[in-house]
């Protein structure tokens, strides 16, 4: 059976520790409705980020792609609807790099649209009582890279769905925070909803800047 792939990323930006890379470490060995869930974690740093995610996705060939990362500020969860075509860093990566005004793929197409039911995934999340809503910018550090990345390469892979949610800080990191049981919760919602919306999304409105 093909998995399903949960990346998350290494802590930057001077933190000790990255909920998203928490939440793919904890979910990594475990099952969605049957289906095994590998759990990676990527460098914070841009271009080894999608080297490292598109070796995972040559090796275990996954049905389903869903990339966290960290938005220290929002509220909850909010997958993202749009990866566009740009690299533009307001701090250094974990290699000191910071690219400004740098397109991703040269050639490329100037975004993406995420595959996955973001609306419903949202909707059950609110259902289980996490605070959650769509956003509609990943911003333009390595998060929106590694999510334009992996769209660009998953539009060559017929049949495998993929996209990327934003989590909001563990306790300790600023507010708003939920503790990572409560992280790993709404990710295995969230997973499970994709599974089984493999066609239309819902009709929701949940229209917002970020």
């Amino acid at each position: 059976m093909k998995p399903i792939l949960v990346t998350g990323f290494e802590p930057f930006g001077g933190d000790r520790i990255n909920p998203s890379g928490e939440v793919a470490q904890a979910l990594h060995g475990s099952a969605i409705d049957g289906v095994p869930v590998i759990g990676l974690v990527l460098p914070c740093v841009f271009g080894a980020a999608l080297h490292t995610l598109r070796a995972a996705l040559a090796a275990h060939r996954p049905q389903l792609v869903l990339a966290l990362g960290l938005a220290a500020g929002r509220e909850g969860f909010t997958p993202e609807r749009i990866a566009i075509n740009r690299d533009d860093a307001r701090i250094p990566d974990n290699a000191g790099a910071q690219p400004i005004d740098r397109p991703i793929a040269a050639r490329g197409p100037a975004a993406h649209f995420s595959t996955l039911p973001i609306k419903a995934m949202v909707a059950a999340l609110r259902d289980a009582g996490h605070p959650a809503g769509v956003s509609n910018s990943a911003g333009t550090f390595v998060c929106n890279h590694v999510f334009y990345g992996l769209m660009q390469t998953l539009a060559r892979q017929r049949g495998v769905r993929g996209g990327f949610m934003h989590l909001c800080a563990l306790p300790g990191q600023g507010e708003p925070a939920l503790p990572l049981a409560a992280l790993v919760e709404g990710v295995r919602i969230a997973l499970a909803v994709a599974m089984r919306h493999r066609d239309a999304d819902i009709a929701l409105a949940d229209g917002r800047i970020d």
